[in-house]
Order: C-alpha cells, then sequence, then structure tokens
C-alpha cells in the first residue's frame, strides 16, 4: 500500500543553476545536495557508468518528510540526454504546483527575478478549487511549474 509520496524529482541541465533558482529566487531551502557516481546508481537508472550530480529541497517551515525533501533535481553528467519539447500537453510532460498565500505578490517578486510566465494569473472559476487563483511559469530548463493560491 502506499503510503506517502517521498518526492518529486525533474532532470534539469545544470545543476548549480537550477540550484540557485530554486533557492534564491523559490526561497526553497537547500537541504542536500550529493554525487552520485556508483554501481547502485548505474542500475538504477539503467545507463553503464551513470554519473549525476543531484540537489534536493525541502519548503521552509513546511512539515518534515522521511526523506527530508520534497523537490530533487538532477543534472546528468553521464550520459547527457536530450532536450525534450517543453509544454504541458506533451506525452510524458510534468508540473509540480507550489501553494502560496498571495500569489500576486508572489508574481511580482518573481517577475522582478526575471521569471518568465505562460500567462497572467487565472481566477479558477469552476472545480473543486473555485475561487483561487493559479498561474504557470518556468524555471531555466523551462520545466513548467505553478502556483496556486486556494480558495479562502
Amino acid at each position: 500500500m502506499i503510503k506517502d509520496i517521498w518526492h518529486t524529482s525533474f532532470t534539469v541541465e545544470n545543476i548549480e543553476r537550477s540550484i540557485e533558482f530554486y533557492r534564491d529566487i523559490l526561497n526553497l531551502e537547500l537541504v542536500h545536495e550529493q554525487v552520485q557516481h556508483n554501481e547502485y546508481t548505474a542500475k538504477l537508472v539503467n545507463y553503464p557508468n551513470a554519473h549525476l550530480k543531484v540537489a534536493m529541497f525541502a519548503i521552509k517551515g513546511g512539515h518534515e518528510r522521511a526523506s527530508g525533501h520534497v523537490v530533487e533535481l538532477v543534472e546528468y553528467v553521464y550520459p547527457k540526454g536530450e532536450y525534450v519539447p517543453t509544454g504541458t500537453a506533451h506525452t510524458r510532460s510534468a508540473h509540480l504546483a507550489f501553494e502560496v498565500e498571495d500569489i500576486f505578490v508572489m508574481v511580482e517578486k518573481l517577475k522582478n527575478a526575471g521569471v518568465r510566465f505562460k500567462s497572467d494569473v487565472v481566477s479558477i472559476e469552476a472545480g473543486r478549487n473555485k475561487g483561487g487563483y493559479t498561474v504557470y511559469f518556468f524555471d531555466p530548463d523551462d520545466i513548467t511549474l505553478e502556483l496556486v493560491q486556494p480558495p479562502k
């Protein structure tokens, strides 16, 4: 039986650039970094001689998770992967949504930091989150992220 979600992971092109974005712009807490260049990792990812750089982040002030983190970023030093098309309509695409208290304040902060958005803030007009607000934005690798302000 599944008990909880351990973490969400994205593959990034440059781990240092991504750490700066997730830590300094999104204000997530960098809780661990590691290099994985060992037999166990090669078996797990099924790439002989795989060499990965990994960074793990937690939500500041969030609840403790058994894994210690909620977002994992992975740079494949070897093998280098191919760039895949961005966009949420593509099969196998994913996005991660962050809950915020004031979406308009957060969007302004992110825009001032040069973050790109897919649209303006959208009022949620139907469904279980009716009365809230949402918006998609992009990290440095064009990974789609979302801000959600739930209804009051």
